[in-house]
C-alpha cells in the first residue's frame, strides 16, 4: 500500500498548541456506528458496566537538554531511552553530526558534565556520561514538547503533557500517551463507580513516534522500537472481559500496540521490545474500541487508525474533523473509533 494515500492537509490553524481549560472539556468525534459530535467529559455514555479500559501508566521524562560541543558550537539533545546507569540513546541536534569521539558539555548551575558519543545506533547517537543520567535529566531536562509546537515548554505542560494515572516511577517516556490526558480525577471516578473496569500497561514512548514513514511502500517501513510491559494480571482481566461479552477500549495507539503484542501467539505476559507494525490488513487480536487523538499525515499511528476501521472510514473521519475544525495532535481533541474487521 502506497504511503501517498495517508498524506493529507493539515491545516496549521488546527495544530492544538496549548491545552483544553479543562482536560475532560475537549471534544469528541464518535464514530462507533453514524459519526456523533460530543464533549470527552461525555465519553461515559459509550462505556459500559464490565467493560475494561486499558491505560498507559508510562510518564514522562523531561527528555530535553542544552549544552554545547567541545569546541562551542550549541547543540540540542533528546533523549530516545537510557540503556543503563551510564548510557544514553539520544537525538542530537547541531549545526554539524558530531563524530565518534566527539565531547559535549552540559553546565548545569556552576556544575560542568562531559559526556561522549561512543557511536551511533539508527538514528540515533550513544552517549557515554560521567554520572547517572537519569539523575541530570530528572533535574534539568525540559518537557520534551513535540516538534509540531511552536513554543518552548511551560509550567503548565508540567502538569498537562501527561496524564493524571501515570506512575512516577516509570518515567522514561519522551512524549505523553497524549489519548489518556483527556481524563481528570472525576471522569475516572464516574466510570468505576458505573462498574468499568480499568487495566494498565507500560509502554514507553520514544521520539519515533513523531517520524513520517518515509518509504514508498509502508510495507517497507521499520517502524520504531518501544519497550512494553504487559503483566498476567492484565491478561487475566482482558480474558475474563471476552468471556463476559465485556469491550476491551484501549486508551491510546500506545496501549493497542502494547495489548496487542502480548496477544500476538498464545496470551501472555510481555516485558521487552515491541517492533509490531499495524497497518491495514492486520487482524486485531484484542482491541474492540479505540480512544485516540487526531495524528500526523503519513505517520504510523495514523497507519494504525486506517487498519481498526478501514481506510475509507478513515479518509472520511478526518475530512469530517478538519471541516468541523477539531483540534489535531498531542494537546488536540479525541475520537472514539468501534473496531471494524475488513
Amino acid at each position: 500500500m502506497k504511503t501517498d494515500k495517508f498524506n493529507y492537509n493539515l491545516p496549521e490553524h488546527l495544530i492544538a498548541q496549548y491545552p483544553s481549560e479543562q482536560r475532560s472539556d475537549s471534544r469528541l468525534l464518535v464514530a462507533t456506528e453514524s459519526i456523533q459530535h460530543e464533549i470527552f467529559k461525555d465519553i461515559g455514555n459509550y462505556i459500559m458496566e464490565g467493560d475494561l479500559l486499558v491505560l498507559n501508566r508510562t510518564s514522562v521524562i523531561p527528555a530535553r537538554l542544552y549544552g554545547e560541543k567541545i569546541t562551542g558550537g550549541k547543540i540540542e539533545i533528546l533523549l530516545e531511552r537510557f540503556l543503563s546507569d551510564h548510557q544514553t540513546l539520544t537525538q542530537i541536534r547541531s549545526s554539524r553530526t558530531p563524530k565518534e569521539g566527539a565531547e559535549l558539555v552540559f553546565t548545569f548551575k556552576g556544575e560542568r558534565f562531559v559526556a561522549t558519543v561512543k557511536g551511533r545506533k539508527d538514528n540515533f547517537f550513544i552517549l557515554d556520561w560521567p554520572v547517572d543520567p537519569q539523575s541530570l535529566f530528572l533535574k534539568y531536562g525540559q518537557i520534551p514538547l513535540p516538534p509540531y509546537m511552536n513554543r518552548a515548554a511551560e509550567t503548565l505542560d508540567e502538569e498537562r503533557y501527561e496524564t493524571i494515572y501515570a506512575d512516577p516511577n516509570k518515567k522514561e517516556s519522551v512524549a505523553a500517551p497524549t489519548a489518556g490526558m483527556h481524563f481528570d480525577q472525576e471522569l475516572l471516578n464516574t466510570l468505576e463507580h458505573n462498574g468499568v473496569e480499568f487495566g494498565y500497561v507500560n509502554l514507553h514512548v520514544g521520539a519515533g513516534t513523531f517520524q513520517p514513514v518515509k518509504t514508498d511502500n509502508i510495507e517497507d517501513h521499520e517502524i520504531h522500537k518501544e519497550l512494553v510491559e504487559v503483566d498476567a494480571k492484565l491478561i487475566d482481566q482482558v480474558k475474563r472481559v471476552k468471556s463476559n461479552k465485556g469491550k476491551i477500549i484501549a486508551v491510546g495507539t500506545t496501549s493497542v500496540r502494547a495489548i496487542e503484542t502480548a496477544f500476538q501467539d498464545e496470551p501472555s505476559a510481555f516485558k521487552g521490545e515491541t517492533s509490531l507494525f499495524i497497518y491495514p490488513g492486520y487482524k486485531f487480536k484484542v482491541v474492540d474500541h479505540m480512544i485516540t487523538n487526531f495524528h500526523l499525515p503519513k505517520s504510523s499511528l495514523l497507519m494504525l487508525v486506517a487498519a481498526f476501521i478501514g481506510y475509507e472510514k478513515m479518509i472520511e473521519i478526518y475530512k469530517t474533523a478538519i471541516e468541523r475544525e477539531y483540534r489535531f495532535l498531542s494537546y488536540g481533541d479525541a475520537m472514539l473509533l468501534k473496531y471494524h474487521e475488513i
